[in-house]
């Protein structure tokens, strides 16, 4: 997650805490909780933004095992646990945390038309229809291949930003096309219903 924050803005930055303990839970169909659990929910909530606590069992556990340095917090008296825990903070690279945006270098657009094609989104309220989305989008590029005049960028390359936000100019900087289209796919029964758009001049298909 910091080396993804280094490479974007900052508003879009994200910033976990998160929280590590080792200790015995009780799973069951819906839920998972216990001691084990509550300790590490505690220790999360003592993380700063983009920092991670760990509990002195963790810690023992990973003392000569992993290359990470911990600084001691000391005991504390975590809410609604009965004994005292003492808390690590682990230490992160402070440098790559607040590291500024890294700017890609833009890639020379090809002298033909070039165009990615993104994941098109599942409107069909049924995640197994996400196969058939992605069909459609493999069809598209296939038939946008036939074409010995355009450029077009491969599945694996164009399907790097399924499921994230993503600023289209800087998709078509860092794979160094000119149009990149995206799209959306419903499946209703008998029914389906395809829309794309070119999201570099926001024309509808």
């Amino acid at each position: 997650m910091a080396e993804r924050n280094a490479q974007i803005e900052e508003p879009r930055r994200m910033r976990l805490r998160i929280g590590v303990n080792q200790g015995d839970l009780i799973h069951d169909d819906t839920r998972v909780y216990g001691d084990g659990v509550n300790v590490a929910a505690r220790l999360e909530s003592l993380a700063e933004p983009g920092g991670i606590c760990i509990s002195a069992k963790v810690h023992d556990e990973i003392a000569g095992k992993m290359n990470v340095a911990c600084q001691d917090l000391g005991t504390h008296q975590l809410k609604n646990i009965a004994q005292a825990v003492r808390v690590f903070r682990i230490e992160l690279d402070e440098a790559l945390r607040n590291s500024p945006r890294i700017e890609k270098p833009a890639l020379t657009l090809p002298e033909k038309p070039s165009i990615a094609v993104l994941a098109f989104t599942n409107l069909s309220g049924d995640p197994e229809q996400e196969y058939f989305a992605d069909g459609v989008v493999d069809d598209v590029i296939t038939e946008l291949s036939r074409f010995g005049e355009l450029f077009v960028i491969a599945r694996n390359s164009s399907f790097q930003y399924k499921g994230k936000p993503v600023d289209i100019r800087q998709v078509g900087r860092d794979l160094g096309v000119r149009y990149v289209l995206e799209g959306s796919v419903r499946r209703a029964g008998d029914r389906i219903r395809i829309a794309a758009r070119d999201a570099t001049t926001g024309t509808h298909r």
